[in-house]
């Protein structure tokens, strides 16, 4: 039987790759989304420090030259962004040694740590995201769930499944103590209770378009407020912005982005969604099933060292396509149904997209919460289960 902490991560492979190159690798993403069992497990060689210990900071920070020669055979450095001022003395000790895979660097803040690599590591660091499992990491072990909404309910953070928590118990206090701390030092954040306000309303709007001045209007605090609030969510990792393409068949668009979460267990548990049952007839079921199909689309990008690719497209008449993957030189039309049956009449924004855009219905697709997965003659049925099938 597996547990968590033997389940391989589908990041492993790029990790290691990029490790023979790249003399500083840094791995982001959310707390508790596993990045530290991973470089645990693929470097069990490398002495681990986390900056999180405040003996290991302090020295870290006041005498930076000392910590690293005392690792002279390369480390990992857990929570990096806690001693951002280590970062110029890597550098030199990089090109002083001129190794591959000497130092493997974690964050959680993205933003924090994209600065000061950007200031001093450019050209020397392989960047790799990784977020909460993903369904296929899920499938190798016994945790497969035969009905979508499990998944949804639960979520896909590691230590649900590895320590057998309720994601009542979990998320709120995940919420609590990262969330709420983290964020609010980072942008310092002094009115918690509209802060609180701000990420259940955001969650309100998952699978929506974003429309900054309406949030900001219910949340009781400015348009730039909520801006800012919302590029803390991103460079977090907790939610993100899907874009509209840009291309337009002579169209005129929508130019809001719509807004996701990148863990439904996070929204369900902001929705107040208390139970898998409550959740089959929730109104916004449709929309956290929309967020979780993205969330596995992104995953299987980001688990290849790659960025970011989908995008939405809709018009003013309301035709509209949930996901546009980027692929060489096409788009792949993606819709994506929560039901469990499929009318051929749901396949008419393929159709639409198809003949507007000169597509082929063999690069259009359908996600849907059935199990079947078959080829039709205006596009491919996908079930839930093998999203990653057409990826």
């Amino acid at each position: 039987m597996y547990t968590y902490n033997v389940i391989e991560r589908d990041l492993s492979k790029k990790l290691l790759s990029v490790s023979k190159s790249f003399p500083v690798v840094t791995i982001i993403g959310p707390r508790q989304s596993g990045k530290t069992t991973l470089v645990k497990m693929a470097f069990p060689d490398k002495p681990y420090l986390s900056m999180e210990d405040l003996d290991t900071r302090e020295y870290a920070t006041n005498d930076p030259r000392g910590f690293l020669s005392d690792h002279s055979k390369g480390a990992i450095l857990d929570e990096i962004q806690r001693t951002p001022q280590l970062f110029s003395y890597i550098q030199t000790n990089v090109d002083t040694y001129n190794k591959p895979g000497r130092f493997i660097l974690t964050g959680s803040r993205h933003f924090l740590l994209q600065e000061n690599i950007s200031q001093t590591l450019a050209g020397r660091v392989a960047i790799l995201k990784l977020l909460p499992f993903s369904l296929n990491e899920l499938n190798k072990t016994q945790f497969r769930f035969s009905n979508y909404e499990e998944y949804l309910f639960k979520g896909l953070y590691p230590r649900i499944y590895d320590k057998k928590i309720s994601p009542l118990d979990w998320y709120p206090n995940y919420i609590q103590t990262y969330l709420e701390r983290d964020l609010r030092l980072i942008k310092n954040i002094n009115d918690l209770s509209a802060f609180q306000t701000f990420l259940k309303m955001c969650s309100a709007r998952i699978g929506q378009l974003l429309n900054l001045s309406a949030l900001a209007a219910d949340c009781g605090i400015t348009h730039n407020t909520a801006k800012s609030w919302i590029s803390v969510l991103e460079a977090s990792f907790i939610a993100f912005l899907l874009r509209p393409h840009h291309k337009n068949f002579n169209k005129r668009l929508v130019k809001m982005p719509k807004l996701y979460f990148f863990d439904t267990g996070i929204a369900c548990s902001l929705l107040g969604i208390e139970s898998k049952k409550q959740l089959q007839t929730h109104s916004l079921k449709g929309n956290i099933f929309e967020s979780f199909v993205l969330s596995e689309i992104l995953k299987n990008r980001y688990n290849k060292g790659s960025d970011s690719n989908i995008y939405f497209w809709r018009d003013k008449t309301g035709h509209e396509i949930d996901c546009v993957i980027e692929k060489s030189n096409k788009l792949l039309p993606v819709e994506i149904k929560s039901g469990k049956t499929l009318t051929k009449d749901q396949f008419k924004n393929l159709i639409y997209w198809n003949k507007l855009s000169k597509g082929n219905a063999k690069d259009s697709y359908i996600v849907y919460g059935g199990d079947l997965t078959q080829k039709r003659s205006c596009g491919n049925l996908i079930g839930w289960k093998n999203i990653n099938s057409f990826l």
